[in-house]
């Protein structure tokens, strides 16, 4: 029998009974569309990680002071400024090989004005250096220059954010600012970079030379009596190993703030690609296990089909001792019964495929979650639907095939 015939005699064995087939094919659909959105959600989360830390910057090594103790409490980091610029400009310079640039900064809080309009931010001193770090490019307007942070220049460029608070839809560029009284001309808007993986919003901001916030605006603090910060941006060369550049770095400051071997680091050290690669291995994990958990609904799918199949020989006997006794082989049997196993699983797997992906893009639009349709995925969880066809499947097609002729026309 050709095998044109042994999947028209298959097809319409499943079309008698549709209600069963359907029923039959509900745990396949459900579980090929669960292992999509799963997947999906869980690629998303992923991607959504690497964004936000590249954000930040590639290949990048944030140094930070360390924190103080007063009386057996110990405040945050920062709290006691232990880093200072000329660090940053011995980093770069005697640590060639390894990095690329090393930024200083300072950072303050305040009032920004701007005509009748004023916003509450964050302001940060840096020098030209602190762009190429964290890769940040203008949208409009120009860096300032290294003659401007000499001169502590009275410019700033701000963020996305910033701009649309004081400015709305007008252009920012050549007009005035005031950050604790000081005049300060806005020479350029950064390009927008979103939130970071603590929440705030990174666009939420203003740059200005450090000579500016040293002199101008911090003025007579503590702060800006010393050449220290609270932070500095290093930026690895590409190819460099992290763990090697992040030793160099520690090895250096500790030289130079004098440190004894045995004695705490007076700075802390944060490598941003281990943390990229813990985020990616924990959100891979997760991915992962949700996949697996919505793959059994695949495995209650199959033993779905192997419970109906079981039931169709029992109720179509005579029909295979006929077709038996009229010259069918017990391979023709076999290749029947499996050949609807596998169509119940394949046409559930496509139906599944139809809501995983609609599923997908409505948890990404109510649920404002980010998804990421793979096709691999796709193609797997069709695969594993026809896989599951045949395996769940075949007890009861072999279970057909070897049934003897007349005892199947004896049965009632």
């Amino acid at each position: 029998m050709s095998f044109a015939a042994i999947l028209r005699i298959a097809l319409g064995a499943l079309r008698v009974n549709k209600m069963r087939s359907a029923l039959t094919m509900l745990g396949i659909i459900i579980g090929v569309a669960a292992v999509i959105v799963m997947i999906a959600v869980g690629n998303g989360a992923r991607a959504r990680v690497e964004e936000q830390i590249r954000t930040l910057g590639s290949n990048l090594i944030i140094v930070f002071s360390a924190s103080s103790t007063f009386t057996g409490a110990r405040s945050g980091a920062g709290s006691m400024q232990t880093i200072s610029e000329d660090d940053a400009y011995a980093i770069a310079r005697e640590l060639p090989e390894q990095v690329q640039t090393a930024a200083p900064t300072l950072r303050g809080s305040g009032q920004v004005v701007a005509g009748n309009a004023n916003w509450s931010t964050f302001f940060y001193g840096v020098t030209p250096e602190h762009f190429e770090a964290r890769e940040w490019d203008v949208e409009e307007g120009r860096f300032f220059d290294a003659a401007e942070v000499n001169g502590a220049a009275k410019v700033a460029l701000i963020g996305k954010t910033v701009a649309t608070s004081l400015f709305g839809d007008e252009s920012p560029i050549d007009q005035v600012i005031r950050i604790r009284k000081v005049p300060l001309v806005v020479i350029g808007v950064l390009k927008a970079k979103g939130q970071n993986l603590s929440g705030q919003d990174q666009d939420d901001l203003v740059m200005l030379p450090i000579s500016t916030a040293r002199k101008r605006i911090l003025g007579a603090t503590a702060l800006a009596k010393s050449r220290a910060v609270g932070s500095m941006y290093i930026k690895v060369r590409d190819g460099v190993d992290m763990k090697l550049a992040e030793d160099k770095v520690r090895e250096l400051l500790r030289q130079r703030h004098r440190l004894q071997p045995g004695q705490d680091d007076d700075f802390n050290l944060r490598n941003l690609s281990e943390m990229l690669q813990a985020q990616e291995e924990s959100s891979r994990v997760m991915a992962t296990l949700l996949a697996a958990v919505a793959s059994v609904s695949l495995l209650v799918g199959g033993i779905g089909i192997m419970n109906i199949m079981l039931v169709s020989v029992t109720e179509r006997t005579r029909e295979i001792g006929l077709r038996m006794a009229v010259g069918a082989r017990g391979r023709d049997i076999l290749t029947q019964f499996l050949v609807e196993a596998v169509t119940l699983a394949l046409i559930g797997g496509l139906i599944g495929v139809l809501l995983g992906i609609g599923g997908s893009y409505a948890i990404g639009h109510f649920a404002a979650w980010r998804v990421e349709l793979s096709t691999t995925a796709i193609a797997l969880a069709v695969g594993f639907a026809a896989a599951i066809g045949i395996f769940f499947g075949f007890y009861p097609a072999r279970k057909a095939a070897a049934l003897s002729p007349i005892e199947a026309l004896r049965y009632e």
